[in-house]
């Protein structure tokens, strides 16, 4: 069970309706971060994608500029399973994708973006191009992804989190993001930063309820979708997980370990159809390199 539910979680990673791509061609054309990165580490792991992609989410919908700017542009509530696949393949592309392919890509975000205005709820102003939320946007995946895998696949030393937030500037500057945070203490002065501007919304509680909902793992495994989805939550730093209103969605003791358990059998599991698999083909790797030694 354990197993079909990772690979369940991998078919996020993979393509989505409309952008099927081969991540092992062109043959040796390299990725905008390297290869022996901990980034290919820590993007080969569908479950803590998975986590650490709700709670990116999350994160965002806090801020009202960027909250509304996703939920009026977006076609999340209608059909939330194919912005999640499309939203998981630009995460692959950006870590694993042939460089050509991955600057392109940026650029019609990036160009997409342009057209992204309107004023929030509270009657700010918001252009999904502002470099504040640019950055908040780019901070915000980093922090979860990162805080996902260390939780619950495999623990970071400081160094290598710092790694992989150095790592990401490539891709952040490419979207725009010329502040994101390129280490841990950066990362720390924007989320202190970046505070009083993070309230509760019914759209958080919509995006959740959506989640929880959407056939992302097969019907035996969805009370564990659930699971997954408290344990993005539990990333959080629980003073805002209190503001927001989120303290039922706290895991529990038992489910924290189950949740462990499964990130860290995804941890060690090679998913040879996938791209983290399919981009070390194409620079001359085993299938499997990654997953080598993987620890659980």
């Amino acid at each position: 069970m354990l197993r079909r539910i990772g690979a369940a979680a991998g078919e996020m990673m993979g393509s989505a309706p409309g952008m099927d791509f081969d991540f092992a061609v062109p043959r040796g054309e390299p990725a905008l971060v390297p290869a022996d990165s901990v980034s290919w580490r820590v993007f080969k792991n569908p479950v803590t994608l998975f986590i650490g992609g709700v709670a990116a989410v999350i994160l965002e919908l806090a801020e009202p500029g960027v909250r509304d700017g996703v939920w009026q542009h977006s076609s999340f509530r209608t059909d939330a399973l194919t912005r999640l696949r499309r939203t998981g393949l630009a995460a692959m592309m950006s870590v694993y994708g042939p460089r050509s392919r991955a600057e392109a890509m940026i650029a019609g975000v990036v160009r997409a973006h342009e057209r992204v205005t309107g004023v929030t709820s509270e009657g700010a102003p918001y252009r999904a191009n502002d470099s504040v939320l640019l950055d908040w946007v780019q901070a915000t995946a980093s922090f979860g992804f990162i805080r996902a895998y260390h939780a619950y696949a495999q623990p970071l030393s400081y160094r290598e989190r710092d790694s992989a937030l150095a790592e990401g500037a490539v891709v952040a500057r490419l979207y725009g993001a010329t502040g994101a945070p390129a280490s841990e203490a950066k990362m720390a002065a924007l989320f202190a930063k970046m505070d009083a501007r993070l309230v509760p919304s019914p759209i958080i509680h919509e995006f959740l309820a959506i989640m929880r909902a959407v056939p992302a793992l097969p019907r035996v495994a969805r009370p564990f979708q659930r699971m997954l989805l408290r344990a993005s939550v539990s990333l959080l730093p629980d003073a805002l997980i209190d503001r927001l209103g989120l303290e039922a969605w706290r895991l529990r003791r038992f489910e924290r370990q189950l949740v462990r358990a499964v990130a860290r059998v995804a941890n060690r599991v090679p998913l040879l159809d996938a791209p983290p698999a399919k981009a070390s083909e194409r620079l001359g790797l085993p299938g499997d390199w990654l997953w080598r030694g993987s620890q659980i």
